[in-house]
Protein backbone atom coordinates (compact mmCIF):
# COMPACT_ATOMS: atom_id res chain seq x y z
CA UNK A 1 0.00 0.00 0.00
CA UNK A 2 1.54 3.42 -1.02
CA UNK A 3 2.46 5.27 2.26
CA UNK A 4 1.16 9.68 1.98
CA UNK A 5 3.16 12.13 4.01
CA UNK A 6 0.89 14.47 5.58
CA UNK A 7 1.70 17.96 6.40
CA UNK A 8 -0.19 20.34 8.28
CA UNK A 9 0.82 24.06 8.34
CA UNK A 10 -2.00 24.97 10.61
CA UNK A 11 0.29 27.08 12.96
CA UNK A 12 2.06 29.23 10.19
CA UNK A 13 -0.72 29.27 7.38
CA UNK A 14 -3.88 28.60 9.64
CA UNK A 15 -2.77 31.65 11.31
CA UNK A 16 -3.36 33.68 8.81
CA UNK A 17 -6.76 33.09 8.53
CA UNK A 18 -9.27 36.27 9.79
CA UNK A 19 -10.28 35.66 13.45
CA UNK A 20 -7.79 32.78 14.11
CA UNK A 21 -4.45 33.98 16.51
CA UNK A 22 -2.92 31.29 18.71
CA UNK A 23 -1.18 31.61 22.21
CA UNK A 24 2.21 29.49 22.33
CA UNK A 25 0.64 27.55 24.76
CA UNK A 26 -2.20 26.84 21.98
CA UNK A 27 0.42 25.78 19.59
CA UNK A 28 2.31 23.50 21.65
CA UNK A 29 -1.05 21.86 22.63
CA UNK A 30 -2.06 21.38 18.95
CA UNK A 31 1.58 20.56 18.47
CA UNK A 32 1.08 17.48 20.81
CA UNK A 33 -2.50 16.53 19.13
CA UNK A 34 -1.69 16.54 15.98
CA UNK A 35 1.67 13.98 16.73
CA UNK A 36 -0.78 12.11 18.50
CA UNK A 37 -3.13 11.78 15.20
CA UNK A 38 0.06 10.95 13.55
CA UNK A 39 0.45 13.80 11.25
CA UNK A 40 3.94 13.12 9.70
CA UNK A 41 5.23 17.04 9.34
CA UNK A 42 3.93 20.06 11.86
CA UNK A 43 4.71 23.37 10.20
CA UNK A 44 5.08 25.32 13.16
CA UNK A 45 5.86 28.88 12.23
CA UNK A 46 8.99 31.09 10.73
CA UNK A 47 11.55 31.69 12.98
CA UNK A 48 12.52 35.15 12.99
CA UNK A 49 9.50 36.75 12.20
CA UNK A 50 7.64 37.00 15.62
CA UNK A 51 8.56 36.69 19.53
CA UNK A 52 5.99 33.90 19.84
CA UNK A 53 7.61 31.86 16.94
CA UNK A 54 11.28 31.85 18.89
CA UNK A 55 9.76 30.75 22.00
CA UNK A 56 7.95 27.97 20.43
CA UNK A 57 10.75 26.83 18.28
CA UNK A 58 12.90 26.87 21.98
CA UNK A 59 9.77 24.60 23.63
CA UNK A 60 8.65 22.66 21.22
CA UNK A 61 11.84 20.49 21.75
CA UNK A 62 10.80 19.23 25.28
CA UNK A 63 7.91 17.62 23.68
CA UNK A 64 7.65 13.97 22.59
CA UNK A 65 6.52 14.00 19.78
CA UNK A 66 7.39 10.64 18.51
CA UNK A 67 7.32 9.87 14.52
CA UNK A 68 6.07 13.43 13.87
CA UNK A 69 8.57 15.97 12.48
CA UNK A 70 8.47 19.95 13.87
CA UNK A 71 9.11 21.97 10.48
CA UNK A 72 10.37 25.81 10.29
CA UNK A 73 9.23 27.46 7.47
CA UNK A 74 10.96 30.67 5.74
CA UNK A 75 11.47 31.96 2.16
CA UNK A 76 14.31 31.87 -0.06
CA UNK A 77 17.53 34.22 0.23
CA UNK A 78 17.47 37.70 -0.01
CA UNK A 79 18.62 38.72 -3.58
CA UNK A 80 20.83 41.18 -2.25
CA UNK A 81 22.00 38.70 0.27
CA UNK A 82 24.85 35.70 0.22
CA UNK A 83 22.96 32.48 1.71
CA UNK A 84 25.59 32.49 4.08
CA UNK A 85 24.94 35.60 5.31
CA UNK A 86 21.14 35.92 5.29
CA UNK A 87 19.91 36.16 8.81
CA UNK A 88 16.28 34.65 8.01
CA UNK A 89 18.20 31.08 6.46
CA UNK A 90 20.11 31.51 9.59
CA UNK A 91 17.24 31.74 11.72
CA UNK A 92 15.92 28.58 10.19
CA UNK A 93 19.32 26.66 10.96
CA UNK A 94 18.45 28.09 14.53
CA UNK A 95 15.42 26.23 14.49
CA UNK A 96 17.10 23.41 14.96
CA UNK A 97 14.33 21.12 13.53
CA UNK A 98 14.64 18.08 11.31
CA UNK A 99 12.92 19.42 8.06
CA UNK A 100 12.97 22.88 7.27
CA UNK A 101 10.54 24.23 4.23
CA UNK A 102 11.45 27.17 1.91
CA UNK A 103 9.35 29.37 -0.52
CA UNK A 104 9.76 30.40 -3.98
CA UNK A 105 8.45 32.35 -6.72
CA UNK A 106 7.49 30.03 -9.99
CA UNK A 107 5.67 32.70 -11.98
CA UNK A 108 7.32 35.17 -13.77
CA UNK A 109 4.97 38.12 -12.82
CA UNK A 110 5.89 38.06 -9.08
CA UNK A 111 9.70 37.43 -10.09
CA UNK A 112 9.42 40.83 -11.67
CA UNK A 113 6.66 42.51 -9.77
CA UNK A 114 7.17 41.32 -6.19
CA UNK A 115 10.83 40.88 -6.13
CA UNK A 116 11.91 42.64 -9.23
CA UNK A 117 14.56 40.70 -10.02
CA UNK A 118 15.45 38.89 -13.29
CA UNK A 119 14.23 35.41 -13.69
CA UNK A 120 17.47 34.11 -13.88
CA UNK A 121 18.36 35.98 -10.45
CA UNK A 122 15.07 34.08 -9.46
CA UNK A 123 16.27 30.42 -9.86
CA UNK A 124 19.80 31.41 -8.91
CA UNK A 125 18.58 32.47 -5.37
CA UNK A 126 16.75 29.41 -4.96
CA UNK A 127 19.02 27.16 -5.80
CA UNK A 128 21.43 29.21 -3.51
CA UNK A 129 19.34 28.81 -0.71
CA UNK A 130 18.29 25.25 -0.58
CA UNK A 131 22.20 24.01 -1.46
CA UNK A 132 22.96 26.56 1.94
CA UNK A 133 20.03 24.63 4.00
CA UNK A 134 20.99 21.46 2.79
CA UNK A 135 24.38 21.33 4.32
CA UNK A 136 22.77 22.30 8.00
CA UNK A 137 19.84 20.38 7.61
CA UNK A 138 18.73 16.75 7.61
CA UNK A 139 15.53 17.35 5.19
CA UNK A 140 14.61 20.52 2.87
CA UNK A 141 11.62 21.16 1.26
CA UNK A 142 10.52 23.35 -1.34
CA UNK A 143 6.95 25.16 -1.76
CA UNK A 144 7.33 26.23 -5.48
CA UNK A 145 4.99 29.15 -4.79
CA UNK A 146 1.91 29.77 -7.52
CA UNK A 147 3.39 27.20 -9.36
CA UNK A 148 0.56 26.64 -11.52
CA UNK A 149 -0.67 29.80 -11.93
CA UNK A 150 3.02 30.43 -13.37
CA UNK A 151 3.32 27.05 -15.12
CA UNK A 152 -0.29 28.45 -17.22
CA UNK A 153 1.58 31.28 -17.99
CA UNK A 154 5.38 30.23 -18.89
CA UNK A 155 5.70 26.33 -18.55
CA UNK A 156 9.34 26.91 -18.92
CA UNK A 157 10.40 29.06 -16.57
CA UNK A 158 8.06 27.55 -14.15
CA UNK A 159 9.98 24.11 -14.63
CA UNK A 160 13.03 25.66 -14.68
CA UNK A 161 12.48 27.09 -10.96
CA UNK A 162 11.56 23.59 -9.89
CA UNK A 163 14.41 22.27 -11.70
CA UNK A 164 16.78 24.70 -9.86
CA UNK A 165 15.65 23.79 -6.17
CA UNK A 166 15.91 19.70 -7.72
CA UNK A 167 19.12 19.94 -8.34
CA UNK A 168 20.00 21.97 -5.31
CA UNK A 169 18.96 19.18 -2.93
CA UNK A 170 15.61 19.38 -2.06
CA UNK A 171 14.24 16.51 -0.60
CA UNK A 172 10.52 17.54 -1.68
CA UNK A 173 9.46 19.75 -3.95
CA UNK A 174 6.00 20.89 -3.70
CA UNK A 175 3.77 22.11 -6.06
CA UNK A 176 0.94 25.25 -4.57
CA UNK A 177 -1.46 26.01 -5.90
CA UNK A 178 -1.88 29.29 -3.82
CA UNK A 179 -4.59 31.44 -5.33
CA UNK A 180 -6.05 28.82 -5.38
CA UNK A 181 -7.81 29.29 -8.89
CA UNK A 182 -6.83 26.00 -10.38
CA UNK A 183 -9.89 23.41 -11.40
CA UNK A 184 -9.11 19.69 -10.58
CA UNK A 185 -8.80 18.91 -14.49
CA UNK A 186 -5.94 21.47 -14.59
CA UNK A 187 -4.18 20.28 -11.88
CA UNK A 188 -4.36 16.41 -13.29
CA UNK A 189 -3.11 17.62 -17.15
CA UNK A 190 -0.26 19.86 -15.85
CA UNK A 191 0.73 17.67 -12.88
CA UNK A 192 1.31 14.88 -16.15
CA UNK A 193 2.94 17.14 -18.05
CA UNK A 194 5.49 18.29 -14.75
CA UNK A 195 5.88 14.76 -13.55
CA UNK A 196 6.59 13.32 -17.21
CA UNK A 197 9.84 15.40 -17.20
CA UNK A 198 11.37 15.11 -13.97
CA UNK A 199 12.08 12.24 -11.46
CA UNK A 200 11.84 14.26 -8.13
CA UNK A 201 9.94 13.47 -5.20
CA UNK A 202 6.39 15.79 -5.13
CA UNK A 203 4.47 17.48 -2.66
CA UNK A 204 0.63 19.18 -3.53
CA UNK A 205 -0.37 22.32 -1.49
CA UNK A 206 -3.67 23.78 -2.67
CA UNK A 207 -5.96 26.63 -1.53
CA UNK A 208 -10.10 26.52 -1.30
CA UNK A 209 -10.59 30.30 -3.08
CA UNK A 210 -12.36 27.62 -6.26
CA UNK A 211 -13.71 25.50 -3.42
CA UNK A 212 -11.81 22.44 -5.07
CA UNK A 213 -8.89 22.39 -2.95
CA UNK A 214 -9.64 18.71 -1.08
CA UNK A 215 -10.38 17.45 -5.05
CA UNK A 216 -7.49 19.49 -6.56
CA UNK A 217 -5.72 17.53 -3.77
CA UNK A 218 -7.09 13.83 -4.15
CA UNK A 219 -6.26 14.52 -8.45
CA UNK A 220 -2.66 15.40 -7.20
CA UNK A 221 -2.18 12.02 -5.30
CA UNK A 222 -3.48 9.87 -7.87
CA UNK A 223 -1.16 11.39 -10.41
CA UNK A 224 1.77 10.37 -8.00
CA UNK A 225 2.56 13.07 -5.60
CA UNK A 226 4.10 11.53 -2.07
CA UNK A 227 3.00 14.56 0.14
CA UNK A 228 -0.13 16.58 0.67
CA UNK A 229 -0.35 19.53 2.23
CA UNK A 230 -3.14 21.44 4.42
CA UNK A 231 -4.84 22.48 7.32
CA UNK A 232 -7.28 20.64 10.16
CA UNK A 233 -10.44 21.75 9.32
CA UNK A 234 -9.20 23.91 6.26
CA UNK A 235 -8.31 27.09 8.40
CA UNK A 236 -5.98 29.31 6.04
CA UNK A 237 -6.15 32.69 4.67
CA UNK A 238 -9.06 33.90 2.47
CA UNK A 239 -10.98 30.80 1.85
CA UNK A 240 -8.60 28.67 3.57
CA UNK A 241 -6.55 25.72 2.70
CA UNK A 242 -7.44 22.10 1.79
CA UNK A 243 -9.05 20.43 5.01
CA UNK A 244 -6.75 17.53 6.07
CA UNK A 245 -9.55 16.11 7.78
CA UNK A 246 -11.28 14.97 4.71
CA UNK A 247 -8.40 14.34 2.95
CA UNK A 248 -6.57 11.63 5.58
CA UNK A 249 -10.33 10.40 5.83
CA UNK A 250 -10.20 10.12 1.56
CA UNK A 251 -6.89 8.88 0.91
CA UNK A 252 -7.35 6.24 3.85
CA UNK A 253 -10.94 5.12 3.22
CA UNK A 254 -11.41 6.44 -0.09
CA UNK A 255 -8.40 6.04 -2.53
CA UNK A 256 -7.34 2.80 -0.37
CA UNK A 257 -3.46 4.60 0.46
CA UNK A 258 -2.02 4.40 3.61
CA UNK A 259 -1.55 8.07 5.39
CA UNK A 260 -2.21 6.99 9.16
CA UNK A 261 -3.20 3.91 10.97
CA UNK A 262 -6.73 2.86 11.75
CA UNK A 263 -6.73 3.59 15.45
CA UNK A 264 -5.02 7.29 14.46
CA UNK A 265 -8.26 7.12 12.05
CA UNK A 266 -10.74 6.57 14.31
CA UNK A 267 -9.52 10.32 16.58
CA UNK A 268 -10.19 12.28 13.67
CA UNK A 269 -13.40 14.09 15.22
CA UNK A 270 -11.58 14.01 18.53
CA UNK A 271 -8.68 16.09 17.20
CA UNK A 272 -11.00 18.10 14.38
CA UNK A 273 -13.05 19.26 17.90
CA UNK A 274 -9.95 20.23 19.30
CA UNK A 275 -8.46 22.01 17.11
CA UNK A 276 -11.86 24.40 17.13
CA UNK A 277 -11.87 24.58 20.79
CA UNK A 278 -8.41 26.03 20.70
CA UNK A 279 -9.51 28.76 17.84
CA UNK A 280 -12.22 29.68 19.58
CA UNK A 281 -14.40 28.42 16.52
CA UNK A 282 -17.77 26.59 16.60
CA UNK A 283 -17.11 22.82 14.98
CA UNK A 284 -18.48 22.57 11.86
CA UNK A 285 -21.77 20.63 12.34
CA UNK A 286 -21.87 19.53 8.14
CA UNK A 287 -18.35 18.70 7.80
CA UNK A 288 -17.50 15.75 5.98
CA UNK A 289 -16.68 12.74 8.25
CA UNK A 290 -16.32 14.87 11.59
CA UNK A 291 -19.30 16.72 11.82
CA UNK A 292 -22.46 16.42 14.15
CA UNK A 293 -24.79 16.16 10.66
CA UNK A 294 -22.30 13.49 8.95
CA UNK A 295 -24.27 10.47 10.16
CA UNK A 296 -27.45 12.63 10.76
CA UNK A 297 -30.16 10.82 9.23
CA UNK A 298 -34.30 12.71 9.70
CA UNK A 299 -36.26 11.50 7.19
CA UNK A 300 -38.69 8.45 7.92
CA UNK A 301 -38.08 6.72 5.06
CA UNK A 302 -34.03 7.15 5.58
CA UNK A 303 -34.24 6.16 9.11
CA UNK A 304 -36.24 3.08 8.43
CA UNK A 305 -33.45 1.85 5.93
CA UNK A 306 -30.32 2.50 8.19
CA UNK A 307 -32.08 0.18 11.01
CA UNK A 308 -32.04 -2.40 7.97
CA UNK A 309 -28.51 -1.63 6.88
CA UNK A 310 -26.69 1.32 7.46
CA UNK A 311 -24.92 1.02 4.01
CA UNK A 312 -28.02 2.12 2.64
CA UNK A 313 -27.24 5.83 3.63
CA UNK A 314 -23.78 5.94 5.15
CA UNK A 315 -21.06 6.06 2.68
CA UNK A 316 -18.55 4.22 5.50
CA UNK A 317 -19.14 3.45 9.51
CA UNK A 318 -18.93 6.46 10.92
CA UNK A 319 -17.16 4.97 13.69
CA UNK A 320 -14.03 4.73 11.61
CA UNK A 321 -13.62 8.42 11.86
CA UNK A 322 -14.80 8.73 15.66
CA UNK A 323 -17.79 9.98 14.62
CA UNK A 324 -21.48 8.06 15.52
CA UNK A 325 -24.70 7.41 13.71
CA UNK A 326 -27.49 9.85 14.80
CA UNK A 327 -30.97 9.74 14.09
CA UNK A 328 -33.07 13.27 14.43
CA UNK A 329 -36.56 13.59 14.89
CA UNK A 330 -39.40 16.21 13.61
CA UNK A 331 -42.07 16.50 11.44
CA UNK A 332 -40.77 14.14 8.94
CA UNK A 333 -40.59 11.75 10.98
CA UNK A 334 -41.73 8.07 10.89
CA UNK A 335 -42.08 5.03 13.01
CA UNK A 336 -38.72 3.85 12.01
CA UNK A 337 -37.22 6.95 13.63
CA UNK A 338 -39.24 6.34 17.00
CA UNK A 339 -38.28 3.12 17.30
CA UNK A 340 -34.73 4.12 16.97
CA UNK A 341 -34.91 6.53 19.62
CA UNK A 342 -36.44 4.22 21.90
CA UNK A 343 -33.73 1.77 21.58
CA UNK A 344 -31.03 4.65 22.27
CA UNK A 345 -33.12 5.77 25.68
CA UNK A 346 -33.07 2.68 27.02
CA UNK A 347 -37.20 2.04 26.37
CA UNK A 348 -38.58 -1.51 25.22
CA UNK A 349 -41.00 -0.85 22.49
CA UNK A 350 -42.25 -3.34 20.06
CA UNK A 351 -42.90 -1.86 16.45
CA UNK A 352 -46.72 -2.99 16.67
CA UNK A 353 -47.11 -1.27 19.88
CA UNK A 354 -50.00 1.58 18.98
CA UNK A 355 -47.92 3.99 21.24
CA UNK A 356 -46.03 4.37 18.01
CA UNK A 357 -48.43 5.51 15.73
CA UNK A 358 -49.33 8.22 18.58
CA UNK A 359 -45.95 9.22 19.42
CA UNK A 360 -45.43 10.15 15.48
CA UNK A 361 -49.15 11.82 15.93
CA UNK A 362 -48.60 13.92 18.69
CA UNK A 363 -44.82 14.63 17.29
CA UNK A 364 -45.98 16.22 14.82
CA UNK A 365 -48.80 17.93 15.84
CA UNK A 366 -46.78 19.66 18.43
CA UNK A 367 -44.29 20.48 15.35
CA UNK A 368 -47.18 22.01 13.30
CA UNK A 369 -47.70 24.50 16.72
CA UNK A 370 -43.99 25.53 16.71
CA UNK A 371 -42.54 22.94 19.13
CA UNK A 372 -38.96 21.69 17.98
CA UNK A 373 -37.53 18.48 19.05
CA UNK A 374 -34.60 17.73 16.76
CA UNK A 375 -32.22 19.99 19.42
CA UNK A 376 -34.20 18.63 22.57
CA UNK A 377 -33.52 15.14 23.18
CA UNK A 378 -34.55 15.01 26.99
CA UNK A 379 -37.59 16.75 25.90
CA UNK A 380 -38.73 14.00 23.54
CA UNK A 381 -37.84 11.28 25.91
CA UNK A 382 -40.40 12.45 28.13
CA UNK A 383 -42.44 12.14 25.42
CA UNK A 384 -42.33 9.01 24.56
CA UNK A 385 -42.43 7.94 28.30
CA UNK A 386 -46.03 9.90 28.60
CA UNK A 387 -46.99 7.86 25.54
CA UNK A 388 -45.90 4.32 26.63
CA UNK A 389 -46.92 5.44 30.74
CA UNK A 390 -43.61 5.77 31.82
CA UNK A 391 -43.31 9.07 33.00
CA UNK A 392 -42.75 9.69 36.32
CA UNK A 393 -43.18 13.53 37.77
CA UNK A 394 -40.43 13.99 40.20
CA UNK A 395 -42.12 17.33 40.94
CA UNK A 396 -45.13 19.07 40.32
CA UNK A 397 -45.05 23.04 39.28
CA UNK A 398 -47.63 25.30 41.38
CA UNK A 399 -46.74 28.92 39.94
CA UNK A 400 -43.98 31.29 38.78
CA UNK A 401 -43.46 34.71 38.30
CA UNK A 402 -40.89 36.54 35.72
CA UNK A 403 -41.09 40.61 36.16
CA UNK A 404 -38.96 43.63 34.78
CA UNK A 405 -38.43 46.84 36.61
CA UNK A 406 -36.57 49.53 35.77
CA UNK A 407 -34.11 50.82 38.38
CA UNK A 408 -33.05 54.48 39.40
CA UNK A 409 -29.56 54.55 37.29
CA UNK A 410 -31.69 53.53 33.99
CA UNK A 411 -30.22 50.03 34.55
CA UNK A 412 -33.13 47.28 34.45
CA UNK A 413 -32.78 43.61 35.97
CA UNK A 414 -35.13 41.11 35.84
CA UNK A 415 -36.45 38.99 38.52
CA UNK A 416 -37.63 34.98 38.71
CA UNK A 417 -40.12 33.68 41.75
CA UNK A 418 -40.58 30.30 41.26
CA UNK A 419 -43.06 27.36 43.47
CA UNK A 420 -42.99 23.76 42.74
CA UNK A 421 -43.36 20.78 45.29
CA UNK A 422 -40.69 17.92 45.52
CA UNK A 423 -41.42 14.77 46.90
CA UNK A 424 -44.16 16.66 49.14
CA UNK A 425 -42.16 19.33 50.05
CA UNK A 426 -42.96 23.22 49.26
CA UNK A 427 -40.06 24.78 47.64
CA UNK A 428 -40.00 28.76 47.07
CA UNK A 429 -37.10 30.34 45.25
CA UNK A 430 -36.62 33.84 43.66
CA UNK A 431 -33.63 34.92 41.33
Amino acid sequence: MKKIEIYDTLLRDGAQAEDISFTLEDKLLITEKLSELGIHFIEGGWPGSNPKDEDYFKKVKKLKLGSSHVVAFGATRHPKKKASEDPQLGALIAAETPVVTIFGKSWCLHVQEALRISNEENRALIHDSVSHLKRHVSQVFYDAEHFFDGYKSDPEYALATIRAAHEAGADRIVLCDTNGGSLPNEIGKILDEVMGQMTAQFGIHCHNDSGVAVANSLVALQKGVVQVQGTMNGYGERCGNANLTTLMANIKLKLGMDCISDTQLTRLREVSRFVDERVNRFHATHAPYVGDSAFAHKGGVHVSAIRKNPQTYEHISPEKVGNRQRVLVSELSGQGNILYKAKEFGLKIDDKDPAVKEIVRRLKELESMGFEYEGAEASFEILMKKALKRYKSHFRLISFNVSDEVLPDGQSRSEATLKIEVNGEIEHTVS
